[in-house]
C-alpha cells in the first residue's frame, strides 16, 4: 500500500483510525514527495529525526522519483490537470502508485478521481 502524506500526518497526531490502516497493510510504503511533504513541516532537527523514526519503526520503504514516474506525472497533470484540482505533487504520488502497482490510501479522493488507472482506496 502506497500512503499519501495525510494519513501520515493524521497517524503523527494519535488519529486511531490511521495507524489502524498502517498497521494492517501489509506492505508500507510512500513516494519520495511525501516524504519531502512531511519533512518540509518540520520544525528543526529534533522533528525531522521523530518523522524518519517513524517512518522506519512503521517499517516504510521510500520509493524513488524514476523516469517512468515523472512522466507518468508529466501525462497526469496534462490530461487530469485542469479543473481537478490535482496539484503536481498529487500527480507524483498517483504516478508512483500506478507504475509500482500499489494501490493508494489517502483522505483526499478530489485530488486522484479523475485518475482511471489507480487503485485508490479512500482514507476516512
Amino acid at each position: 500500500m502506497l500512503f499519501d502524506t495525510d494519513v501520515l500526518i493524521f497517524a503523527q497526531q494519535g488519529n486511531a483510525s490511521a495507524k489502524t490502516a498502517i498497521l494492517k497493510a501489509g506492505q508500507r510504503a510512500i513516494s519520495v514527495q511525501t516524504l519531502l511533504e512531511l519533512l518540509q513541516t518540520n520544525r528543526g532537527k529534533a522533528e525531522h529525526r521523530l518523522i524518519k523514526a517513524f517512518l522506519q519503526d512503521a517499517g516504510f520503504t521510500v520509493l524513488p522519483l524514476t523516469e517512468n514516474i515523472g512522466h507518468r506525472a508529466a501525462i497526469y497533470m496534462e490530461e487530469y490537470g485542469p479543473g481537478t484540482g490535482l496539484q503536481a505533487a498529487d500527480a507524483i504520488i498517483a504516478a508512483t502508485a500506478v507504475e509500482t502497482g500499489l494501490p493508494l490510501m489517502s483522505g483526499n479522493a478530489k485530488h486522484f478521481k479523475a485518475i482511471k488507472e489507480l487503485h485508490f482506496i479512500r482514507f476516512k
